[in-house]
């Protein structure tokens, strides 16, 4: 069948075509069993781990779940600026899933940042993040850090691609609460078992990188895909899931609209439906390969016939096999409910969120993302019974019960608040008190106290560019309106100061410090005392335990971005600027200038209990 590699027909233009089908399953399998299974070998020979990106996006010859699923670690990724990453996490975590590999890597945050550099920062990278993690990504790789040899030169070292995470970088060193809230939200979405519905078989057909969605699975349902090699060695059939060693399972099996697949495949299939799975799709009619060719395609058709019976020939969209059922292909929202399968989360859907569940022996871990950028307010019905909420935040580590919700049948009703790309941890236990509305809300709400907004000291310190300059502030304002172009163009760090008088006859009250808005990074002093930082929404703190009575000193310490100072340069000759990068920018002096500092109105919040 050689001379088929140059165009010829042997035999047939069938036989040649399974023959060139035959060839690339051959050097998917081969990458996978020989090239990825072989460097894992010798990497556990050396007591190391083999790492890889289960894909590749030019000429990738292999199937993307066998090549994942030989490895130690798997990672996707994905791009702040592209739609790179929109297939790849799930590619990773669907490979992960089915192969028993608990944690989920992602090359994050990369961006394609030749133009315009230094103009990515932690909020603005929050929810393509946490998009991310309802993806299946469960630990984050920062992209990128770079070395940088030259003490004398800023920005310094960058490249053309990645999100610049590294020393010389205005906001690095103000960056710790970032990184910690990816750190409690790696930690939570790596516990217990990640809970779908539905698998997607892809197929055998290669080389592939991505699975087919067809028909289209509805909102409020997750999946994974899944490959032939972990349906024939790594599924089986429990009370009517398919479920894998690792305890992962799915209550239905979708087949792709192809007329092929391997008798062995089928067979399988078979199998798992006697048993009492559910698979969707319409009956195969021959084999793809020259593999005991005529022989295979007849046992096709028989196992075809056999398995959706009376269904076969599209008269019946559903038919009883064994404990399972055959349903012909068909939109999923009829099919699930033909096969009784409720929604893990009933949303509204204008509701901009996004979510993932998990499960960890009696408790239900849900992650949820606010993917607008404006406060939200949304019922969520939980497929959930018998247990009680409560609120994980993963930007300050705090949790609490939540009293306000309805059980109903096989669904915990929670009315939920998010701000402006905010997100949350939901987690259902066993607790069985308050399984009642007790009449409290979820959420207090905030009345002003004060405003605190005029009247601040100003400091702008960039050691790096020897910069150390302070001036008085009369209001808050955006530093990159200011027409004193020291502070219009700076970039570095901005240390806001002022003292106010504060009296409260009630200590038991909580006060909240409203920061309203910051560009880009901000930590508090209150009083001498550290308090915390803050990169995103909402732009608050506890300060109830350091707030006095009286006289009260307050320190904001900012950190804004490069693009500033690279604006300034950018009118300069080269020999004059005082930046200076590997790869230059396309930055002018007309570039518009991102918001900078302190921007407020900072005000003092009291929490009001209803």
């Amino acid at each position: 069948y050689l001379p088929v590699l140059t165009g010829i027909v042997v035999n047939s233009v069938e036989e040649s075509s399974r023959f060139l089908w035959d060839l690339r399953r051959l050097v998917a399998d081969g990458l996978a069993h020989e090239y990825i299974a072989g460097l894992q070998e010798m990497c556990e020979e050396n007591d190391l781990q083999l790492w890889l990106e289960n894909y590749g996006h030019w000429g990738f010859p292999g199937e993307f779940l066998m090549y994942g699923g030989q490895a130690d670690l798997l990672a996707g990724e994905f791009w702040t600026t592209e739609e790179l990453g929109n297939i790849e996490c799930k590619a990773a975590a669907s490979a992960a899933h089915t192969y028993g590999k608990n944690v989920v890597y992602a090359e994050s945050f990369t961006s394609d940042t030749e133009a315009n550099p230094f103009n990515s920062y932690p909020e603005k990278m929050k929810k393509r993040g946490d998009w991310s993690f309802t993806e299946g990504i469960n630990h984050v790789v920062y992209h990128v850090y770079i070395h940088q040899p030259y003490e004398d030169k800023f920005p310094g070292v960058n490249a053309w691609f990645g999100t610049e995470i590294n020393r010389k970088n205005t906001w690095f060193e103000a960056a710790a609460p970032w990184m910690k809230y990816h750190q409690r939200c790696n930690y939570l979405l790596q516990q217990g078992t990640y809970v779908a519905d539905v698998a997607y078989y892809i197929g055998e057909d290669t080389p592939k990188m991505t699975g087919p969605t067809e028909p289209e699975l509805p909102i409020g349902y997750s999946f994974d895909f899944i490959n032939a090699e972990v349906i024939k060695d790594r599924i089986s059939v429990s009370d009517g899931r398919m479920i894998l060693p690792d305890g992962l399972s799915y209550k239905i099996l979708v087949l792709p609209d192809s007329k092929t697949m391997r008798p062995e495949v089928l067979e399988k299939i078979k199998e798992l439906v006697y048993q009492g799975a559910i698979i969707i799709g319409n009956p195969p009619q021959k084999s793809p390969s020259l593999h005991n060719y005529a022989n295979a395609d007849r046992r096709i058709i028989e196992l075809s016939r056999e398995l959706w019976g009376e269904s076969y020939d599209g008269t019946k969209k559903i038919v009883d096999f064994g404990k399972g059922k055959v349903i012909r292909l068909m939109d999923m929202n009829e099919a699930l409910k033909f096969a009784d399968i409720t929604p893990d989360l009933k949303l509204s859907e204008e509701t901009p969120v996004l979510w993932i569940h998990r499960t960890l022996g009696d408790k239900d871990i849900y992650f949820l993302s606010n993917q607008s950028d404006t406060k939200i307010s949304f019922d969520a019905s939980f497929r959930v019974e018998g247990m009680r909420p409560s609120l994980w935040n993963p930007t300050n580590g705090i949790s609490r019960y939540l009293p306000q919700y309805n059980i109903n049948g096989l669904y915990t009703k929670v009315p939920l608040q998010l701000e402006p790309a905010e997100s949350a941890f939901v987690v259902f236990d066993k607790n069985g008190e308050g399984l009642k509305d007790i009449g409290i809300k979820n959420y207090e709400e905030l009345t002003v106290l004060q405003d605190i907004s005029k009247n601040w000291s100003v400091r702008l310190k960039n050691d790096q560019l020897k910069i150390d300059e302070e001036f008085e502030l009369d209001s808050l304002q955006d530093l990159s309106q200011l027409e004193d172009e020291t502070s219009k163009y700076f970039s570095g760090k901005i240390i806001y100061r002022t003292n106010f008088q504060f009296e409260n006859e009630f200590k038991s009250d909580k006060i909240f410090l409203d920061l309203g808005k910051v560009g880009v990074i901000a930590h508090v002093k209150l009083n001498g005392k550290k308090i915390g930082g803050l990169w995103t929404a909402p732009w608050k703190l506890n300060i109830s335990d350091h707030l006095k009575n009286g006289y009260n000193s307050l320190e904001v310490e900012v950190a804004n971005l490069w693009v500033n100072q690279l604006v300034k340069d950018a009118s300069k000759d080269k020999k004059q600027s005082e930046t200076w990068m590997l790869i230059d920018h396309n930055y002018d002096k007309n570039s518009p200038l991102p918001p900078s500092g302190l921007i407020g109105p900072v005000r003092l919040m009291k929490e009001y209990t209803n």
